[in-house]
């Protein structure tokens, strides 16, 4: 994620680090080179290129703000609700960290076990929403639950239900009441529900089709909108050829990397910093002397 001071009105029109210009300066270079080239044949070779109203590029750029303002509401959407599904994961862990430093038996083994579970599972779950190896939380759990939490197919699941097995076992054991169980069982199940709607961001993007459409209409618009503007501009086609290619193209990609809020693109979700502060929430409430720093940006992207 982007994080950075509001530069003023002149820095704008320089910033380069977190602007998507970069993502699409290789489409920016081809109608660059398409426009100046419409306007160098229109020069030398005008019977051969007649002018065309620009009316039907009217219309055509109408219609594709539109599609571009819909589906980038659309993955907007999509990369808040990613941020509220983990604003959430904060809340419920920090109770839930709480929950057991104050109200399991007072076993401080068996209470830093229970909250290294937690961290444990925002390690797991964020490595899972982007695909990448967990070995980061090796550390937080014992070797041999480790080993089984490897093994499983769904490692956020597995770290759950080892936590709900010796819930139980304090359960059966008489070291933990019904109503105190029920405590943490609904904490467990909000936990759930974050990683199964997360889950579904991650599984379910939106509608290859539509996105296919919207990319495929952009370069039309940008390639033909020469022709039409060439005869009324001449030289300053290509000036305005690529400012508005400027604004498709780059809502189109952004539109791209709100549409996958998990991943480490420098528009997703800060999910390092946030299991960080997981980390640091632990730590605090089991006493330790030694926390991990806040992450801070680096070159003004947080991850």
């Amino acid at each position: 994620m982007i994080v950075r001071p509001h530069p003023t009105p002149l820095g704008l029109l320089f910033i380069l680090r977190g602007s998507i210009l970069p993502a699409i300066a290789s489409r920016l270079l081809v109608v660059l080179i398409v426009s100046s080239a419409v306007v160098w044949l229109h020069r030398i070779a005008p019977a051969y290129l007649r002018d065309v109203t620009p009316a039907p590029f009217t219309l055509l750029g109408l219609a594709l703000s539109i599609f571009l303002g819909f589906r980038n509401n659309v993955c907007y959407e999509r990369w808040w609700e990613g941020r509220k599904q983990w604003g959430q994961l904060l809340a419920e862990t920090r109770v839930l960290v709480r929950e057991i430093m104050t109200l399991l038996p007072d076993d401080l083994a068996l209470r830093r076990r229970c909250a290294h579970r937690v961290v444990a599972f925002a390690h797991v779950l964020r490595d899972q929403l982007r695909d990448a190896p967990d070995q980061a939380a090796r550390v937080w759990l014992p070797a041999t639950e480790w080993d089984r939490v490897a093994c499983s197919r769904s490692r956020p699941d597995a770290i759950l239900l080892a936590q709900a097995e010796e819930l139980g076992a304090l359960l059966r054991q008489g070291a933990l009441s019904d109503m105190l169980y029920r405590v943490f069982s609904e904490r467990l199940l909000a936990l759930t529900a974050i990683q199964t709607a997360c889950e579904r961001l991650r599984s379910s993007p939106t509608p290859f089709a539509y996105s296919l459409l919207v990319h495929r209409t952009a370069w039309l618009f940008c390639l033909l909108l020469p022709f039409g503007t060439v005869g009324t501009l001449g030289l300053a086609t290509p000036v305005l050829t690529l400012v508005l290619a400027y604004a498709f193209f780059g809502l189109d990609a952004l539109g791209e990397e709100l549409e996958e809020p998990f991943t480490q693109s420098q528009n997703a979700l800060p999910l390092d910093a946030m299991v960080r502060a997981i980390e640091i929430a632990t730590g605090e409430a089991l006493g330790e002397a030694t926390l991990p720093e806040p992450l801070l940006p680096l070159a003004f992207v947080l991850l």
